[in-house]
């Protein structure tokens, strides 16, 4: 008897049976993925000040109770010390308080031999010891102590570094030149849009010195005036997503709905320094719409992720595709639960 039919057919019944379990498992992981990302987001404005328009990302507490201090506060209250290591890409932190001290990528400490901004977000525990802390340097120009500021520590700032092409060189590239280069041309832009120059004759090189002068201030303070009580009675707000020019640009959610608001301000003072920058650049044809602010996000969480520790506690998970690169800071306490969000559209 001739079994060839059977077998074929069995054959052909066993490879859609294959097919059809891998198209069903490829459906829960992405249901999965859905669920945990953008779907419990809900999205509220746009609220718009001159070329900076911001939408706020409404959404679950993933961390009730929890309570971190944020490094800017920690160095004021000083409960933290960060240390000049005297290499340019390391500082090392010691936490003396008894609760978590949130770190995050972009935030500048000041002082020391050279300003430095922080290249990738951690958590410090408490009574940590001293921990190395990545960094780079945002001040080409000098390797000594300026003025009366300690040079074997450093102070806090209320500046994150702005421009996505800053954050970018120091998050993507890692590269301490493409840092310089960014700083360079962030000083550069922002004197030709105030029409006054931004470098300090103390540090000329200087981020930190650059945008803390007046006419930066004193226009960062406009945006800031204008936007800043959008959280008034917005009891879920745990993030923000901006436009500047009618372009997307960035959005930082966060699992902590109360660290999100400590670094508010910090946020959008380096929003509205961006939108600086970017004042005399032509906006797009059509104002963004929060059509596009959903398309950007759940796009940048579908790229294939890498993943690397960053210390034992933290990991640092990344997202890539052609126009958009997300970045999840996960906290191993929390069973690997993200604690931040970042979103950068490079193009």
């Amino acid at each position: 008897m001739n079994h060839s039919f059977p077998l074929k057919t069995l054959a052909i019944f066993l490879l859609v049976a294959l097919s059809v379990t891998v198209l069903i498992a490829r459906n829960i992981n992405q249901k999965e993925q859905d669920t945990n990302s953008t779907s419990n987001y809900r999205l509220s404005g746009p609220y718009t000040h001159k070329n900076l328009t911001i939408f706020l990302v409404h959404g679950k507490e993933l961390m009730p109770g929890k309570s971190f201090l944020t490094l800017q506060e920690a160095l004021a209250q000083k409960k933290v010390i960060v240390y000049e290591t005297k290499d340019v890409n390391e500082l090392a932190i010691r936490n003396l308080s008894n609760q978590d001290v949130y770190v995050q990528a972009g935030d500048v400490v000041r002082g020391g031999e050279q300003d430095r901004m922080i290249s990738t977000d951690f958590i410090v525990p408490p009574k940590s010891g001293r921990m190395p802390i990545s960094a780079f340097c945002v001040e080409s120009g000098r390797w000594n102590r300026r003025g009366n500021e300690a040079p074997a520590s450093f102070s806090t700032s209320e500046n994150a570094v702005g421009t996505k092409e800053l954050k970018l060189a120091a998050k993507r590239a890692g590269s301490q030149q493409k840092v310089w280069e960014t700083v360079k041309v962030a000083q550069d832009k922002l004197s030709a849009n105030l029409s006054v120059g931004v470098a300090d004759a103390a540090s000329p090189s200087s981020y930190e010195l650059a945008v803390e002068n007046s006419a930066v201030k004193e226009t960062t303070a406009d945006y800031v005036k204008t936007l800043s009580g959008i959280l008034q009675n917005k009891s879920d707000v745990i993030g923000y997503v901006f436009a500047i020019n009618g372009h997307v640009n960035s959005a930082d959610v966060y699992a902590s709905r109360s660290l999100f608001v400590k670094l508010w301000p910090k946020l959008l003072k380096a929003s509205a320094v961006e939108a600086i920058a970017e004042l005399n650049q032509k906006p797009a044809a059509q104002p963004v719409v929060s059509e596009t602010i959903e398309t950007f996000l759940a796009d940048s969480e579908r790229a294939a992720a890498s993943a690397k520790p960053v210390t034992k506690r933290v990991k640092l998970v990344t997202r890539e595709d052609d126009k958009n690169i997300f970045f999840e800071t996960q906290d191993r306490e929390e069973k690997d639960g993200w604690v931040h969000r970042n979103y950068i559209r490079k193009q």
